[in-house]
């Protein structure tokens, strides 16, 4: 019977695609396929549970499902099997946050396309009122209120949704609470919502800030000695006025009595019970409780990012009266020693630093590496060594350029929609992307996941440049900066939280035919637009395909080698100082807009997870390992250097 190490290896072959025959750059996104949501499938599943399971109930175990790609890698007790190294563990939270934000994507699809049909009602009850009669000032304020109140009614929370469904699946990685650090969690682990914490299992309470054990863990073996309820975690947010918070020392006010408007005013006492019992609790067992800190975030979605700061001890408690005039209760807690250092502190300096001029950058080197072309200007910097120009040997270009004697097919007709698209069904785009639109508004534009190939709405659309169904054609988004690396050369990274399926930049050069390149071996900057192997369904990629009955004669008569390829060596963007990681945060997709021949898609660059602050950008090249040979008949081979706890330990 195979072990835990063996399954889990499995997941991260998946993951990793190692199945993968494409002698170049075989850019897949290698996300192990999950579990096709549909319309009907959530709209059966809001019927069926109607109300959002309230984690903030005491929680009883939690059964693993057989969905779980974890299911047999977590005990009873919620602890990992020993032998899954520390790598696998920080995969699996990866893994599972990926799969929240897809799900999150998903409903908040689903709740543009609900807000989008109220509107509609909204506006039919406005031109029902103005028929029927001419309405005065008073009646058509009435009108005017009643239509908003149609648009308001029955707001759903996409967050709240996701983890409602991840429950329901069994698929929240650490769905039994524990005492302590969670496998894969490390001191200065960044999450964006509540949402991403509880997905996790990190912290079970979207709301409260006080995480802890019911008492239907003291029927558990392990925790007969232990009273309940028992506190494991605590997010510190500046929730409440009387909170003091200074680090290595915090003062932290109990829960209840608060008023629920959001003023953090105390408007009653607080009791004895829940949350302030289970705090009383560990501090009379000595048992360690998880600190987590929130910021303000304006990139974020909820409008904040939260850090984990690690174990630390309640060492005593006491009842006062509080700012207010009304009793709470204060609990004292020490951070434990011999852990790695805070790094919230870091959250302040990346606010910092991108209040920062760019000549006043540590290590500047150069203001704008692209000249101005880009809608953001790129800067350079180096602290590594002591080379102080900018990269050379290479010309920045924003646009595509075409090698000599190629052209780009003809322009194909779009659709007839006027202003932004927004009905699926009237959308000629929208049906090649499976009837629905592969991005949504949030954000700027995110793509819900990854595709065989995204079509996009182009030049012959009647839709506005504006449209978010044409989010690669809009420009960089993200401020962006070139750095010196330690050991790979020139990396990039961002100054601005990237949320995930949000779009970076396109990897742009001179398009050429794969044939006419000199000597593949010797540059680095060839990508190989490799479509076709995608749709055919390497790497087990999810399929959502749509309409593209057009391109089936050429998956039938699919070339062994790409046809194409884009040569970023003489000219290219920012996307040619993007490095490979054997664990990357960023995905390749292939994109078609002005034309449809999938040889010749647009290459872009998503996030493939929230990304924080200045954390390099990395895609996975995509070589299949022996399958470099250079002109002179050989096999080359190159050391990895990515230092992803699951390195390959080669590039190919």
């Amino acid at each position: 019977m195979e072990n835990a190490k063996s399954r889990v290896r499995k997941i991260l072959e998946e993951y990793s695609g190692n199945r993968r025959s494409s002698p170049r750059f075989a850019h897949k996104s290698r996300e192990p396929e999950e579990e096709k949501l549909t319309t009907g499938v959530e709209d059966n599943f809001v019927k069926r549970r109607r109300k959002f399971i309230d984690v903030r109930k005491e929680a009883k175990p939690i059964p693993l499902s057989a969905n779980n790609v974890i299911n047999g890698l977590i005990g009873s007790n919620g602890h990992l099997d020993p032998v899954v190294t520390k790598a696998d563990a920080h995969y699996l939270v990866v893994k599972t946050l990926r799969t929240f934000n897809k799900l999150y994507l998903h409903f908040v699809q689903e709740e543009e396309h609900r807000v989008h049909g109220i509107s509609l009602k909204a506006s039919n009850f406005k031109g029902q009122q103005k028929n029927s009669n001419k309405p005065n000032s008073s009646e058509k304020s009435k009108v005017d209120q009643k239509a908003n109140l149609i648009i308001k009614r029955g707001s759903k929370r996409p967050d709240l949704k996701a983890i409602s469904k991840m429950i329901v699946d069994g698929d929240v990685l650490y769905p039994t609470k524990v005492i302590g650090h969670l496998p894969g969690i490390d001191v200065g682990h960044h999450f964006f919502s509540r949402a991403e914490m509880v997905a996790v299992g990190l912290h079970s309470h979207w709301l409260n800030g006080i995480d802890y054990m019911g008492f239907s863990y003291g029927k558990m073996a392990e925790y007969k000695k232990l009273s309940f309820p028992l506190a494991i975690c605590i997010v510190l947010s500046g929730m409440y006025e009387d909170d003091l918070d200074n680090s290595e020392d915090i003062i932290y006010t109990g829960q209840g009595g608060q008023d629920l408007l959001g003023n953090k005013r105390q408007v009653k006492d607080q009791k004895m019970e829940r949350g302030n019992l289970a705090l009383k609790n560990s501090m009379v067992h000595g048992s360690p409780v998880r600190v987590i800190r929130g910021h303000e975030c304006p990139s974020s979605y909820c409008g904040k990012v939260y850090t984990y700061d690690g174990l630390y001890k309640v060492r005593k408690y006491w009842a006062e009266k509080g700012v207010s005039g009304f009793t709470v209760f204060k609990y004292q807690l020490r951070r434990l020693a011999g852990q790695p250092a805070l790094t919230s502190s870091q959250v302040q300096f990346m606010k910092a630093r991108r209040r920062l001029s760019i000549s006043a950058l540590p290590g500047f080197i150069c203001e704008d590496i692209s000249g101005g072309q880009e809608n953001l200007p790129i800067p350079v910097t180096n602290m590594v060594d002591d080379a102080c120009f900018p990269p050379e040997g290479y010309s920045y270009i924003k646009n595509m350029q075409l090698a000599e004697g190629l052209s780009l097919p003809p322009n194909v007709a779009g659709c007839q929609c006027q202003g932004d698209c927004i009905n699926p069904r009237a959308c000629a785009c929208a049906r090649l992307n499976g009837s629905d639109f592969p991005y949504v508004r949030r954000n700027g534009g995110r793509l819900i996941e990854a595709k065989d190939v995204v079509f996009e709405c182009g030049p012959n659309c009647g839709c506005l440049p504006s449209c978010p169904n044409r989010v690669s054609q809009q420009g960089m988004k993200y401020r962006l900066e070139v750095f010196r690396t330690t050991n790979k050369g020139w990396g990039v990274r961002s100054w601005d939280t990237i949320p995930s399926g949000a779009p970076v930049c396109q990897y742009v050069g001179v398009l050429k035919r794969t044939e006419d390149v000199d000597d593949v071996s010797e540059n680095n900057f060839i990508f190989e637009i490799d479509c076709l192997q995608t749709i055919n369904g390497l790497d087990g990629r999810e399929k959502r395909p749509g309409d593209v009955s057009f391109v089936q004669d050429m998956i039938e008569k699919k070339l062994e080698n790409p046809e194409y390829c884009i040569d970023a060596g003489s000219m290219g963007n920012v996307a040619r100082f993007i490095n490979h990681s054997c664990e990357p945060n960023l995905f390749v997709q292939c994109i078609l807009n002005c034309h449809h021949d999938i040889h010749l898609a647009t290459i872009m660059l998503f996030a493939a997870d929230t990304i924080p602050p200045l954390q390099e950008l990395t895609y996975d090249y995509g070589y299949a390992l022996n399958s470099v040979v250079g002109s002179d008949g050989e096999i080359k081979q190159m050391t990895c250097s990515c230092g992803a706890g699951n390195c390959r330990g080669r590039l190919f």
